[in-house]
């Protein structure tokens, strides 16, 4: 109780204080007010920041959950029990290295001198290097995919392990095809699973900042650096404003995370 009360509980008591405070000349005065919620929604740059953030981490989360099932899929059912913790490690060893030199080095990769652009122009499919492969939403999504594939990952794998696969075939012995035991017995088994792999991945996209601003500059920022910019420029009252509402957002979606969990893990009949 103690480490939860320094750790999490003061720390976000002082966030809280900070949003209804205010800055006058660098300075913060604990005069209580409303105006920083009132700022932020007044400038429309900053509501459209918040939605393409929102967009973004939903359209991540898809993607990266979507590209790690087939995956996990495969190593749950095909593959032997023996050889899955290699390929497992295989998932891993991107955690080994630092986030910020992953990071740095899709740069190399997706840059107008970058490996795929030489590529690309190589077979002839262009004569200009891409634009868009770096420095805007599209590449953003792309890094971010590859930066919490693993949690997807391990997380649907630990689910589909403990799946019993004779219902799967029990399903398609009376009739149904591969595509439909997947979706009417597989999918709802394992939701739980799928539930924190959403969480898992689409909360810290949500406060993502060091990524949008490498890889996608102008075009590509999120409220994490709308945060940053704020305190960089010695306004922590907004700064702490825009936080707190993430952390409202990010709170709001726990609770629904929480109900679906009991939901599914409710015994039937319950």
């Amino acid at each position: 109780m103690v480490l939860f009360g320094v750790f999490f509980v003061a720390p976000m008591a002082l966030i809280v204080a900070y949003s209804f405070w205010e800055v006058r000349n660098y300075n913060v005065v604990h005069h209580w007010t409303l105006e920083n919620y009132e700022y932020f929604f007044s400038v429309p740059t900053y509501v459209t920041t918040l939605l393409d953030t929102l967009w973004v981490a939903a359209l991540a989360t898809t993607l990266t959950l979507t590209a790690a099932f087939p995956l996990v899929y495969w190593l749950a059912r095909y593959v032997r029990p023996s050889r899955r913790r290699p390929l497992l490690a295989l998932i891993i060893i991107p955690f080994w290295t630092s986030y910020l030199l992953r990071v740095t080095a899709w740069t190399t990769i997706l840059g107008p001198s970058g490996i795929l652009n030489k590529a690309l122009k190589a077979v002839g499919l262009i004569s200009q290097p891409i634009g868009f492969l770096l420095y805007d939403r599209p590449a953003v999504i792309l890094v971010l995919v590859y930066l919490y594939f693993p949690y997807a990952a391990l997380t649907l794998y630990a689910a589909l392990e403990r799946f019993d696969w004779r219902l799967l075939n029990a399903a398609m012995d009376l009739g149904a095809t591969p595509r439909q035991a997947v979706a009417r017995v597989l999918l709802p088994q394992i939701s739980p699973g799928i539930t924190t792999a959403v969480i898992f991945v689409f909360v810290p996209v949500l406060g993502e900042y060091l990524t949008p601003q490498l890889i996608g500059g102008t075009r590509g920022v999120m409220i994490g650096n709308l945060v940053v910019n704020f305190f960089q420029g010695a306004e922590y009252t907004r700064g702490a404003a825009v936080s707190l509402l993430i952390a409202a957002f990010i709170g709001f979606l726990l609770i629904l995370s929480r109900k679906r969990l009991n939901l599914t893990g409710a015994p039937h009949g319950a």
